[in-house]
């Protein structure tokens, strides 16, 4: 099995379009627009073929339960070293630290970041 894509609501757009694409090396695809439903996207593909779906519109609000039971989402950068450092340099640039780099109680090495809107990101080996 392969997870074939992440979906997140967001009333920031733009912003997380950006921020995955500039911390994450991801492309983003035209932003597709439905005005009838008001709905906007873009899909950010990554070097692994991972995909992460960023979507908006204005009727769906925070605890309304379309965007409940998301937890994190995990990247994984191939090495403690690489954890280490994007850590450090997400700090350096202002991002929010959810988690400092540990090995984690089953035994991962992970740090937590979170994206602008505040959904937590596992940076792991």
């Amino acid at each position: 099995m392969k997870i074939e894509h992440i979906a997140i609501w967001t009333k920031n757009l733009e912003e997380m379009k950006d921020f995955y694409t500039r911390v994450f090396n991801g492309t983003a695809n035209e932003k597709y627009v439905n005005p009838k439903k008001q709905f906007e996207s873009y899909f950010i593909q990554f070097e692994s073929g991972a995909r992460l779906e960023l979507m908006r519109r204005p009727d769906v609000a925070e605890g309304s339960g379309e965007n409940e039971g998301y937890a994190h989402m995990a990247v994984s950068l191939g090495s403690r070293e690489k954890v280490d450092e994007m850590t450090r340099r997400l700090k350096e640039e202002g991002i929010r630290i959810a988690g400092e780099p540990r090995v984690t109680g089953d035994g991962y090495y992970e740090s937590v970041i979170q994206d602008p809107d505040g959904n937590l990101v596992e940076l792991t080996v």
